[in-house]
């Protein structure tokens, strides 16, 4: 299955409840089940696009956590010029394909690769968002294109972590540097950054402890191994990968705003975007904040964590073939 085909499985909840409301639109009195997708060919049905069309339109959008601001944008977008003409669902979902690219176009870039070595990447996230599987899952991935790779376990207090990205580490032939339980993190940070520079190493990736947004504690251990991980180099952390976990719905931006303040987070990764994923939210992050997204996840296998693609993201949203 390629990665597109497993993207739109996933997204299934998300263009699914897109289909079946958009075709509400255009055909209010139809049945809800079945998706909008066979209608592709002759696009069905047309209903003058009016204030009633557009404001369902917004609702339906804000439902698949696009959010207010976001919602309200696109629709607005896709109404000018049309309002007053008559469409069909097959149309709206083109239309609204569309649109999501090219809110997402300007976002979508790789990680950077910097002549630095080691060049130190960050990775920070909330609990259970999927950090330790993306760190082991973009160093092999970086192997396989020829860089030398370092693992910085920094989960110090969660010996599971450790032993995942030990498991990762094996499979990827990469290193992996640990400390004992409960060690400071940034003093790990610190000695880690050491080590990759005496083995030549072109990439360290420096694993962090799950932390809530909220908790003013564990982000100003974060600030800390910034701070230390500066004394070494003042240029480092060269990335910040904030790992968001796409079931979160609309408290991903408020992670993406305090992670920010905190790391100065440079590029996003989302991870689950599983069949409970409504993966609007990808662009309102986008919408919003306008930070780099590298890569996102669809499942647990090394090929499952993909380059971000905007047109096929919006196609699978929206339910485009």
């Amino acid at each position: 299955m390629s990665f597109f085909a497993k993207l739109k499985k996933r997204l299934t909840r998300s263009s699914s409840k897109i289909d079946e409301g958009v075709k509400s639109l255009v055909e209010p009195d139809a049945p809800k089940p079945g998706l909008i997708a066979r209608a592709l060919g002759s696009d069905g049905p047309k209903r003058v696009l009016d204030d009633a069309m557009l404001e369902s339109l917004e609702e339906l959008l804000i439902s698949a956590d696009m959010g207010v601001e976001t919602a309200l944008k696109v629709s607005a977008n896709m109404a000018e010029g049309r309002f007053g003409k008559k469409l069909g669902a097959a149309e709206i979902k083109r239309l609204l394909a569309a649109e999501c690219a090219a809110i997402l176009e300007p976002v979508a870039r790789p990680l950077p690769i910097y002549q630095k070595r080691p060049q130190v990447v960050l990775v920070v996230g909330v609990n259970g968002s999927g950090k330790t599987t993306t760190i082991g899952k973009l160093a092999s991935q970086l192997k396989g294109a020829g860089k030398s790779v370092v693992i910085a376990a920094g989960d110090t207090f969660r010996a599971a972590a450790v032993e995942q990205l030990q498991v990762w580490g094996e499979r990827a032939g990469v290193p992996v540097l640990t400390a004992p339980e409960g060690s400071d993190p940034a003093s790990l940070a610190f000695e880690a950054m050491g080590k990759a520079e005496e083995s030549g190493a072109d990439m360290l990736l420096i694993d962090t402890a799950g932390r809530l947004q909220n908790r003013a504690d564990l982000m100003e251990e974060l600030a800390k191994i910034v701070r230390v991980i500066r004394k070494k180099d003042p240029d480092a952390p060269h990335n910040t990968l904030l790992v968001l976990d796409a079931t979160t719905g609309q408290n991903a931006l408020n992670q993406v705003e305090i992670f920010t303040k905190i790391a100065d987070v440079s590029g996003l990764v989302m991870t689950k975007l599983d069949g409970t994923a409504k993966g609007g939210v990808l662009v309102a992050l986008a919408d919003r904040f306008g930070i780099p997204i590298h890569a996102i996840g669809v499942g647990e296998a090394i090929d499952d964590l993909s380059p971000f693609d905007p047109q096929e993201f919006a196609n699978a949203l929206a339910g485009v073939e």
